[in-house]
């Protein structure tokens, strides 16, 4: 059991201090205000299994930690503003299965049971804290408020394909639910949000025996040699021949470039290439 990450989420806010606002910002807390639907949007992408463990990132004061309680069996409020925390664990001291857990989250040593992470994260440590759920054997799936670009590249939303979003589809599905305005959060970021939703599918796109052989091909493929995913699978062995076989498969042209290449085209190449030496 463990537990301890990173910086305050949904939470009333009100015009702050300066040395608070500093705080704020040394930290990357932008806290969701409760004058918006955003807290009730991403409660609804998350869909909370009623029965199951759900941790929270950055509980703030405690606006999303009091929507979501009701809703699970037992909530892990995460918070690393020490100042927090008082407030947090009055609030939630006679609430049943809520647990109030100070520090640094990314810190925490993931659940062997299944469980569920949410939460408004902050915008520097997005990339950490996205990691850190894709290396957690039992997540079923996270629900996160991020920086607008950033889940619209994890998701394609620009029409181009991340090599962390390939590598991890066959395993895990990536979804953008929405935009969540930069004026809905206390202080205003320079930016919009994005509810960005990764969900471990309940049946895999690939057997276990092939995992391997799949990752591999996505890190050749990403390494940009020669200009093209063809040319750069070229450079590392596999046969011209059996390439243009798998392209033709998967619906690509040889001149494709790699951020063009959509997760179920790197699937029907894998499928194409099982055997290929590289």
């Amino acid at each position: 059991m463990a537990r301890t990450p990173t910086r305050a989420s949904a939470r009333t806010s009100t015009p702050a201090q300066p040395r608070t606002h500093h705080r704020r910002r040394e930290l990357s807390q932008n806290f969701l205000t409760t004058t918006t639907a955003a807290p009730a949007r991403l409660v609804r992408a998350a869909r909370p299994h009623p029965n199951r463990l759900l941790l929270e990132v950055g509980a703030g004061k405690g606006a999303l930690t009091e929507v979501l309680a009701p809703l699970v069996r037992e909530l892990w409020a995460y918070e690393i503003d020490a100042r927090l925390l008082p407030g947090l664990r009055t609030r939630f001291a006679g609430a049943a299965g809520v647990r109030v857990v100070g520090g640094d989250f990314l810190a925490a040593r993931p659940p062997r049971e299944p469980f569920a992470v949410v939460g408004n994260v902050p915008f520097s440590r997005t990339a950490a804290i996205v990691d850190w759920c894709l290396h957690a054997p039992a997540l079923t799936d996270a629900t996160l408020i991020t920086q607008l670009e950033y889940a619209r590249k994890r998701t394609g939303d620009y029409g181009r394909w991340s090599k962390l979003t390939v590598l991890h589809w066959p395993w895990l599905s990536w979804a953008l639910h929405g935009r969540v305005g930069r004026r809905e959060f206390r202080p205003v970021p320079r930016v919009d949000a994005g509810i960005l939703r990764i969900e471990r599918r309940a049946r895999p796109l690939l057997p276990p025996g092939e995992a391997a052989a799949y990752r591999r091909l996505v890190e050749v493929g990403f390494r940009g040699v020669g200009g093209s995913v063809h040319a750069s699978l070229c450079r590392e062995g596999y046969a011209a021949s059996r390439l243009d076989r798998g392209f033709r498969a998967a619906g690509l042209d040889r001149s494709v470039v790699v951020a063009h290449v959509p997760p179920e085209a790197w699937l029907a190449l894998h499928r194409s290439l099982k055997g290929s030496a590289y």
